[in-house]
């Protein structure tokens, strides 16, 4: 069974993620270039490591909290100055 809290608090983390990365590719430029990249990396990357995870036994518990442990970063990372 899936944890329903965290799968909730995982929507609402990943939607500030989206709101700050839409602002940065809104201003355009080498960041906003970059950023682009950066995020289809992170998506391919994440969806290898979920794969894995879920194809050695691991629970899709496990993958919601590691996708959270990746949204947090990229909220640092986003709102960093």
């Amino acid at each position: 069974m899936y944890n329903p809290f965290a799968i909730a608090l995982l929507a609402i983390e990943a939607q500030k993620v989206v709101e700050l990365r839409l602002v940065k590719l809104a201003w355009g430029g080498t960041e906003a270039q970059l950023e682009a990249q950066q995020m289809v990396s992170e998506k391919v990357s994440a969806l290898i490591e979920a794969s894995a995870t879920l194809m050695t036994g691991g629970s899709c518990d496990a993958v919601i909290a590691r996708y959270r442990e990746h949204v947090a970063a990229n909220t640092q990372r986003l709102t960093a100055v």
